[in-house]
């Protein structure tokens, strides 16, 4: 078992390398944002350095819905790639917002050591840290990505937090977003709001010339966003957040992503 003080230490050193050790961002792409009752919705969910073109398929992990009437269901058909998941699922006879979700996707462990002042990274268990060498972060990955779609007039039963990992919890309707407004919203660990928390927020560009914008965003001391929308777009607003695993896990710390996928209109 971890001594608490070594817990306590990777925690406060690991921040800034597990940003940079991840090349990868977890996304859900559905296939509309509007949809209509008891059609089929389809979502793209991968790992990727460029938004949204996938680069690695999510993975096998429990994608679900969550109705406007607050019930929970499964995606039926799930097909993995290698470079994408894509799964579909016929919608109920409800209107309202849907909250489509990938499931948390346990991923890779990653080490991180320093050594003769140079920094080296593993994320083969069997590789063996130097002895006199000062481990930085030892954590596995935890992905999770959402994204909400609505049939009719947006409702917020879906919004409603889980209350468990890491989310963001909207404020805002994720589904009624227009230019010259703003994205309120609050990020959450296991349903308390995360204070001074950093929150990246990519615009696509949509094609395959062109690069991702970026916004780099704090939480304030409840928690909260408030996201300026200046351009209309799809944008993907991105939180990495760490925390002790629990017994037995892989790796002592997780090292939580998620993603949520939204729509900016014109006005």
């Amino acid at each position: 078992m971890m001594r608490p003080l070594l817990l306590r230490a990777l925690v406060a050193t690991s921040s800034f390398v597990m940003l940079t050790a991840h090349a990868h961002t977890p996304y859900l792409l559905p296939s509309s944002f509007d949809v209509q009752p008891k059609e089929t919705i389809g979502v793209d969910a991968g790992f990727t350095e460029k938004f949204f073109v996938p680069a690695v398929a999510f993975g096998e992990t429990a994608f679900s819905i969550i109705t406007p009437e607050g019930a929970r269901i499964a995606f039926g058909d799930i097909h993995q790639f290698k470079q994408r998941t894509i799964a579909e699922q016929i919608l109920p006879d409800e209107k309202g917002t849907y909250r489509l979700s990938t499931g948390p996707r346990l991923g890779a462990v990653f080490r991180t050591w320093e050594r003769n002042g140079k920094t080296e990274s593993a994320r083969d268990p069997k590789q063996v840290i130097p002895a006199d060498a000062r481990l930085l972060s030892h954590y596995q990955s935890l992905s999770v990505a959402e994204a909400y779609v609505t049939a009719g007039k947006p409702s917020t039963k879906a919004l409603a937090p889980v209350g468990k990992g890491l989310e963001i919890v909207a404020i805002t309707h994720p589904g009624d977003l227009y230019v010259n407004e703003k994205f309120d919203f609050v990020v959450h660990y296991d349903g308390k709001p995360l204070p001074k928390q950093k929150v990246s927020v990519y615009r696509s560009a949509m094609d395959l010339a062109s690069q991702s914008t970026v916004q780099h965003l704090s939480t304030d001391a409840d928690g909260k966003v408030a996201l300026p929308l200046t351009k209309s777009g799809l944008y993907l607003a991105l939180v990495r957040y760490q925390s002790p695993a629990p017994a037995g896990a892989a790796a002592p710390m997780y090292g939580n992503n998620y993603t949520l996928t939204f729509r900016v209109l014109d006005q």
